[in-house]
C-alpha cells in the first residue's frame, strides 16, 4: 500500500509520486477532505492509485526532476524582471543574474513541450477509466472532478515544475488569479475537466 499523506492547503487537489509501486505515495489536501463525500473521495484515491499502477509516478518523477532547476530559475527571472524598476543598491548585481537568466526564458516552452511529451494528457485520461472501473462506480470521481471544476480556491504556493503530478492543475490560468497566466498555459497538460466528466459519464 502507498504511504498516504494530508497536505495543509484549502484548495482540493491530490498527487501520486513515485519510482515504482512498491515505493509510492499519495497525498491529498486538507480541502479535498473538506469537500468531498465518500464516493467521491474513493474516485479520486483510486484515479492516483491507477497512476500508481500504471508506473505514471515513475514518468512524472523523473519530469519534476529534470524540469525543477530551470523552473526555479525561470521564476527568478521573472521575478528580477518585475524587480528591475525599484532595484536599490544591490541593484547591479541582480541586473546582470537579469542578463545571464534570461536566455533560459527561451527555454521554457522547450521544457513544457518535454512535460507534455513525458506525461501526456491520455495518462489522465487513461487514470480516470481505470480508477472508475477500480470503484466500479464512475459517477463518484466525475462527481469529484465536477467539484474541482467549480471550486476557485488556488493551491498555496504552486509550481510550474510539479504541476502536471496533480489530478487538477494548481496554477492560476486566469489574469484574476495571478501573474504570468501564459506561462502557466504553456506547462499545463491536463485535459479539461469537462472533457474528463463526459467521459465518465458515458460509462
Amino acid at each position: 500500500m502507498p504511504g498516504l499523506y494530508v497536505i495543509d492547503d484549502d484548495a482540493p487537489n491530490a498527487f501520486a509520486i513515485g519510482h515504482n509501486p512498491e515505493h509510492a505515495a499519495i497525498a491529498v489536501t486538507t480541502g479535498l477532505l473538506a469537500r468531498m463525500n465518500r464516493a467521491e473521495l474513493e474516485g479520486v484515491l483510486a484515479h492516483e492509485l491507477s497512476h500508481i499502477k500504471n508506473h505514471d509516478t515513475l514518468v512524472a518523477t523523473l519530469a519534476v526532476t529534470m524540469v525543477g532547476a530551470i523552473t526555479i530559475v525561470t521564476d527568478l527571472t521573472l521575478w528580477l524582471r518585475d524587480r528591475n524598476g525599484n532595484l536599490d543598491g544591490e541593484g547591479q548585481v541582480l541586473r546582470l543574474l537579469l542578463i545571464l537568466a534570461s536566455p533560459l526564458m527561451l527555454v521554457a516552452p522547450l521544457v513544457a513541450r518535454l512535460i507534455r511529451c513525458a506525461v501526456s494528457r491520455n495518462r489522465e485520461t487513461l487514470a480516470d477509466l481505470c480508477g472508475a472501473e477500480l470503484t466500479r462506480y464512475p459517477p463518484g470521481l466525475a462527481s469529484a472532478l465536477e467539484k474541482l471544476r467549480d471550486d476557485t480556491t488556488v493551491v498555496r504556493s504552486p509550481s510550474r515544475a510539479t504541476a502536471h503530478l496533480w489530478i487538477e492543475s494548481p496554477l492560476p490560468r486566469e489574469k484574476s488569479e495571478g501573474r504570468h497566466i501564459w506561462l502557466n498555459r504553456l506547462f499545463d497538460i491536463h485535459p479539461p475537466l469537462d472533457e474528463r466528466i463526459a467521459l465518465l459519464r458515458q460509462l
